[in-house]
């Protein structure tokens, strides 16, 4: 085994998303004696994938200072201690270890002093211990950002050590994702584990079961401690380490040995959607790219293992496909011929629509809810309109996020306005046209953030109103913030519709057109690649792409068509508004560079919005589907509820991830019939979706049925639960739905959607014994089909329970209109009739009174912190901090490159 690394990550390696590869695995600092990135140049192909924007790894540099400062550093232990049913701490003592082994240890053995003899808390950050199982090697150190040391509860002569670790993680619309918390806490096991294995742990200090990860609670990056247990962490981490000893002992590096040929006889465990972090992924996809295993191309296209047998024979020119899904099969043609294939699904989405706001924003990657930029484009009955764009000096400023609010509530109160002059007694739905997920993420966690604001000034207000002196729930002196106005709110609460629409698939107030276009188009190269818009797109304008160099253009673009910004457009971006070392930023008055950060923003606008407008042109090429109207008939019932919430200031306000318990649990049936509907539409709509799910084994209600006989129709139906005395509808004939042909009526029913015209009958056998699933069909619209003809059929009692056979039901998805006001409800309903009114239409200034007088008798007897031991969770979290506290700003200071052997996945 080598000596030391130069440098380190190896503390995030057992934790890394990438620990199931060999060749990871095999190239651990800890083996090679080089960072990765150092790895990656001296076998000639130098990484870029992994790097980090210097905006985020500044974000991440000031979101630790503001740990490590006192106000929080106190809080975060505080908490720690009161969340794991320790005493309470008489201090907290706050130090540096300066990521020194031997200063780690003698702070460790003050701190369990200091505990055990007075009953203080201790947090240590910047700690050093030896990576567990090497701590007699040279080996890089495991490096927790922090820990608290704390008497152990009930007794006098032990403390325990709490490891900790800090992580700046973006809150998505109110919640951060469950993903990047479980990698977060395994990266503290792994410390926990280091410290629990170290010789020079104090004696009766012990290191606890549960970790802590401190992560922004709010846009300002100020830090809240999130417990949780470590014993699942803990031996997943004995694992990995295990493992990486076992391997390295069985296949160590000679530093004699070629490096390439030490990472060449590693074999790669390579998934394009996964691997791009790591910074070898341009060496295996090279190796991939120039093997010549007919199979290897499908490794490069991350086709599912369990499927590769069935589609090589596209590859290798045999041409057997087997049973493989229809997708993967569209996917791997037009790789071979450079040709997107078409889904043979029609449009029934919104976009370019009149009513909608094509949006695109240029996000910082300095700040969890900071915009450089946003473009907006109202389309009107007239069609598209002018692009409208506008740069934010100040990204991360409260005000930016209001003005952000200010732009899209104005649209939206015009198209909201013109839906309303075309038809006053029933105005069609209005929605937003995004070019990613990203995007509409953003957007709607900037609306919870700003909703937030509003309810606890609500509060505030009647704390004054009722001579009470405003406070925070940790009872600290508030900061009133401005009224939400009703152009902001407007925006605001749409935003948060979306945000419940989440939970229902046909909802879309939220057009994500990226999504939209790869419901149509199958494109060539790896799936992952098309999840970048200007990549789908390319695969649907004429004119043949070649896969490998097209991806490659797109991977060294300076733009990127969604709301993050490529690293090296992010790095411009952020030194214009930082400035360098040479060109410092004057007191946050604005940009560093102004004319060169409003040049860069608007550049990068102007690119999105192309590429929005070019996915429109092509989607306007795919004719519509009769189901369109349906999807618009289900979103406009949707928003009738919606106008009346935001009409009355009545639960526009709540995002999804905070509704009360009931109003969650009567949105089951509600759930489950949208669920329904979507997948009936679908299997209607799509043949390709039909032909997945006719060759799915756990679907019992679509099959693929042969065409024997045309005169009487004999088929051979290919499943084992649709047969004699079944009923069916035939769906789609050799991959063309039969919704959409002319003959077909729709009408809209109060209770369903009813299709008329399409082919549906009984089976029966055919009487051949030798063939049990070859059945005589007797439709009642007979359909023109040839001998030799693929069907897709479904059970029509999936569907519905009509009786006779010539028209076809899909249930309408019921509306959320639980908790929200009814069509009877006018703006004096609850004040004229509050025991009536008061689970519709009660508004939100009167329902945050309440809770603020609520909040103020609490407090008063007790209850709330800071006085109640251990502390109280605040459930709302919102984004109002105590006045005086401590801000992060990355844009404060100018940028520091990130260290040559940290990437993002030790970040992330």
């Amino acid at each position: 085994m080598s000596g030391a690394s130069p440098g380190g990550a190896s503390s995030a390696v057992a934790a890394s998303a990438h620990a199931a590869c060999a060749r990871f695995r095999g190239t651990d600092p800890l083996v090679v004696g080089r960072t990765r990135r150092k790895l990656a140049t001296d076998i000639g192909f130098a990484d870029d994938s992994g790097r980090i924007p210097e905006a985020r790894w500044m974000r991440a540099m000031t979101f630790e200072r503001l740990v490590r400062s006192p106000k929080f550093a106190s809080e975060v232990a505080t908490t720690t201690v009161g969340r794991l049913a320790l005493n309470r701490p008489t201090e907290v003592v706050t130090v540096n270890a300066h990521v020194s082994v031997d200063r780690t240890a003698a702070l460790l053995v003050a701190a369990h002093e200091r505990a055990t003899a007075n009953g203080a808390a201790t947090l240590i950050h910047g700690l050093a211990v030896p990576f567990v199982g090497f701590e007699e090697s040279p080996a890089t150190e495991v490096k927790p950002d922090f820990a608290v040391v704390a008497p152990k509860a009930g007794e006098d002569d032990g403390s325990w050590l709490i490891v900790g670790d800090a992580k700046d993680y973006e809150r998505v619309r109110s919640r951060i994702e469950d993903t990047r918390l479980l990698k977060g806490f395994l990266q503290v096991a792994l410390g926990a584990e280091s410290a629990a294995a170290w010789s020079r742990l104090p004696r009766d200090m012990a290191v606890h079961s549960h970790g802590v990860l401190a992560a922004p609670r709010n846009a300002f990056l100020q830090p809240e401690a999130l417990v949780e247990s470590l014993d699942d962490h803990r031996a997943e981490v004995r694992m990995r380490v295990a493992e990486r000893r076992r391997e390295a002992a069985e296949a160590p590096y000679d530093a004699v040995t070629s490096v390439s040929a030490f990472v060449a006889h590693l074999q790669a465990t390579f998934d394009p959607a996964t691997c791009t972090t790591c910074t070898l992924f341009s060496y295996c996809r090279h190796e991939l790219r120039t093997s010549d295993e007919p199979a290897d191309l499908l490794v490069e296209l991350g086709v599912p293992v369990d499927v590769r047998g069935q589609v090589v024979g596209l590859v290798d020119g045999t041409g057997a496909a087997g049973t493989a899904p229809a997708s993967v099969v569209a996917n791997v043609k037009a790789t071979l011929d450079g040709v997107g294939r078409l889904t043979g699904q029609r449009r029934t989405d919104q976009a370019g629509q009149a009513g909608t706001v094509n949006v695109v924003v240029a996000k910082s990657d300095a700040a969890a809810l900071g915009l450089h930029g946003i473009a907006l484009q109202r389309i009107t009955a007239q069609g598209r309109g002018p692009w409208q764009v506008t740069v934010f000096d100040d990204p991360q400023s409260p005000q930016t996020r209001r003005d952000v609010m200010r732009l899209l509530g104005a649209d939206l109160a015009k198209a909201m306005a013109e839906q309303r002059r075309t038809n006053r007694e029933a105005p069609g739905p209005i929605h937003l046209a995004v070019a990613d997920k990203s995007t509409a993420d953003i957007l709607a966690s900037i609306a919870d953030n700003l909703a937030g604001i509003e309810l606890s000034r609500l509060r505030w207000e009647q704390d004054r109103s009722a001579g009470r002196e405003p406070l925070t729930f940790n009872g600290e002196p508030a900061q009133i913030p401005p009224r939400l106005t009703e152009s902001d709110r407007t925006a605001v609460s749409f935003l948060l519709e979306e945000d419940r629409a989440r939970a229902l698939t046909l909802r879309s107030p939220i057009v994500d057109v990226r999504a939209v276009l790869a419901r149509h188009l199958i494109a060539g190269g790896p799936s992952i690649a098309s999840l970048r818009l200007d990549y789908l797109v390319a695969w649907g304008e004429p004119g043949p792409v070649d896969p490998r160099p097209f991806e490659d253009d797109i991977e060294s673009s300076e733009h990127s068509p969604g709301a993050r910004l490529t690293n090296r457009r992010s790095d411009a971006i952020h030194r214009a508004l930082a400035g360098t070392r040479s060109r410092r930023r004057g007191s946050g008055e604005g940009p560093a560079d102004p004319e060169r950060y409003a040049e860069l923003v608007t550049e990068e606008l102007q690119y999105k919005s192309a590429i929005l407008e070019r996915a429109l042109d092509v989607l306007d090429t795919v004719p519509d589907s009769t189901l369109r109207e349906v999807h618009r008939a289900i979103e406009g019932d949707a928003q009738a509820v919606w106008r009346r919430r935001l009409e009355l200031h009545a639960s526009d306000l709540v995002r999804f991830g905070r509704t009360y318990r009931h109003w969650r649990n009567s949105l089951v049936p509600v759930i489950e019939s949208d669920g329904r509907c979507h997948s009936q539409l679908l299997a209607l709509a799509n043949p390709q979706v039909a032909n997945d799910l006719a060759t799915d084994a756990s679907v019992r209600e679509i099959a693929i049925a042969t065409v024997v006989r045309a005169d009487p129709l004999v088929l051979d139906v290919a499943s084992r639960r649709i047969g004699d005395g079944s009923r069916i509808v035939l769906l789609h004939v050799n991959d063309e739905p039969c919704v959409e042909h002319p003959a077909i009526a729709m009408t809209a029913q109060k209770g369903s959607f009813k299709f008329v015209g399409l082919s549906i009958g009984p089976l029966s056998s055919a009487g051949d014994v030798n063939a049990p699933r070859r059945l005589r069909w007797a439709p009642a619209t007979v359909p023109t089909v040839s001998v030799g003809d693929r069907l897709i059929v479904a059970d029509f009692a999936w569907f519905s329970d009509l009786k006779k056979n010539t028209a076809l039901n899909v249930g309408r998805p019921k509306a959320d209109d639980v908790s929200a006001p009814k069509v009877t409800c006018e703006p004096d309903s609850y004040a004229s009739d509050p025991d009536a009114h008061q689970y519709c239409c009660r508004p939100h200034e009167d329902a945050e009174a309440d809770w603020s007088d609520q909040l103020a008798v609490r407090r008063a007897n007790g209850e709330l912190n800071p006085q109640v031991w251990p502390p109280v969770v605040d459930g709302d979290a919102f984004e109002v901090g105590p006045a005086g506290a401590p801000t992060g700003d990355a844009t404060a200071e100018p940028p520091t490159a990130p260290p040559d052997d940290v990437t993002m996945d030790d970040l992330e």
